[in-house]
């Protein structure tokens, strides 16, 4: 199965129901999925109690108080239930064909990272499973990037990667 690790912004406004629908959309995904949140942020202890994710609030961070990915890599691999790991942007909806493609994915590449795009997505204010049609806010190029890796990455390796992809 899968973990999905994450921080988020804090959850109030638009960016709030954003988070929680994103959330949301992957605890659908399949009972088994677990969910890391990373952070304090306003009302990430809130988020995480009420969709059952597990809520780790401390986050180092570097002078400018900027979360540090190297730290968050590096922890989810240590407290990860599941052997795949996910790195995924928390205002991201992810469909029902999502754990099939890394599957799919898993079994090609073996014990590789590697690294998913998204482009040309929909802003919603509902998610898919509420059985109400999304409200698109407005469309946008997305370019998030999910980061799938196997738990026995080292962490650093992982980090790097991830400080590659980013910078």
């Amino acid at each position: 199965m899968l973990t999905f690790f994450t921080t988020a912004k804090s959850f109030r406004a638009h960016i709030g129901i954003i988070q929680r629908n994103a959330l949301q959309s992957w605890k659908a995904l399949h009972p088994g999925i677990e969910i890391i949140l990373f952070g304090n942020d306003e009302g990430a202890a809130e988020a995480a109690q009420k969709f059952g994710l597990r809520h780790e609030p401390h986050v180092e961070c570097n002078e400018l108080g900027t979360k540090r990915l190297d730290y968050l890599f590096a922890r989810a691999q240590a407290i990860a239930r599941h052997e795949i790991l996910c790195y995924i942007n928390c205002d991201i909806i992810l469909m029902q064909d999502f754990c099939r493609a890394v599957g799919r994915v898993s079994r090609l590449a073996g014990p590789r990272f590697a690294r998913l795009r998204f482009a040309n997505s929909a802003v919603a204010d509902r998610p898919p499973q509420s059985g109400l049609a999304p409200r698109p806010q407005a469309h946008r190029r997305l370019d998030r990037l999910l980061r799938v890796f196997p738990r026995r990455v080292r962490a650093g390796h992982a980090a790097v990667c991830a400080a590659r992809l980013l910078g």
